[in-house]
């Protein structure tokens, strides 16, 4: 199911349910029932809890999206490591250059097509993967150049592979949901509590209150689905995060 969808559907839920018990709720009021008569006191406890409520929200957000332009940063620099290798082995003998190149596709093929669905479902990366990339590291460090050409072209490929191993031990830590259980408790029991207050101040069914109240909750339906969208740092789909192995690699 797209993500839009969800999203639709999400905000017409949350649209539905407060402006259905909205109605239901005004049939059971006495027509001697006086709006005016509701406390200050609840009103400043709405207005204060919406307050805080949004601030939480706002975190939220941007701790998800910081996580997430993160991600997309360690993704960039792994990919472009290893492009660098594979152009800077240019100097090598061909023998030795067409084999980094086919390592290092190898090693960007299977990240992209196995080991990035592993990455999303189980929040691991796999051992054949560090198996691709040890071989790499190794093989380069075992050639020995032949002339100075070579020599001065040694130690920047070695060090382009530890920054792609880098990023790769990186991209581990980062491949788990950024919010831990305990903050979406608090997130949905927020926005539970922030939605029910507004039926404390007897609302009634004019066109604008109720349509005051629909957009009060499909924005906060909109919000939380903000931040369960960043909340997978590599996104939800192999094509969401791997543009940068893409662009650079032929896969």
């Amino acid at each position: 199911m797209s993500e839009w969808l969800v999203l639709a559907l999400a905000m017409l839920a949350a649209c539905a349910v407060v402006l259905s018990i909205t109605v239901l709720r005004q049939r059971r009021i006495s027509d001697d029932d006086d709006p005016s008569e509701t406390p200050d006191v609840i009103e400043y406890m709405t207005m204060m809890v919406g307050v805080v409520y949004a601030i939480v929200l706002g975190l939220a957000i941007a701790g998800v999206w910081e996580a997430r332009n993160s991600a997309q940063d360690t993704v960039r620099a792994e990919a472009q490591a290893l492009h660098e290798v594979s152009e800077r082995v240019q100097a090598y003998a061909p023998a030795a250059r067409d084999r980094t190149r086919e390592q290092v596709n190898a090693y960007v093929t299977h990240v992209v097509r196995k080991e990035w669905p592993i990455m999303l479902e189980e929040g691991e990366l796999t051992d054949k993967g560090t198996e691709l990339l040890n071989k790499v590291r190794a093989d380069l460090t075992a050639y020995e150049p032949r002339n100075d050409h070579e020599g001065q072209s040694y130690q920047p490929l070695l060090d382009q592979v530890g920054a792609a191993d880098a990023a790769r031990h990186a991209r581990s830590q980062s491949a788990g949901p950024t919010l831990p259980g305990v903050v979406w408790f608090g997130l949905l029991a927020g926005a539970l509590v922030a939605v029910g207050l507004i039926f404390t101040l007897q609302i009634r069914r004019s066109a604008r209150e109720l349509m005051l109240a629909g957009l009060y909750s499909a924005l906060i339906a909109f919000l939380l689905f903000l931040i369960w969208d960043f909340n997978s740092p590599f996104g939800h789909s192999v094509g969401d995060a791997t543009g940068a192995f893409s662009e650079m690699f032929s896969i």
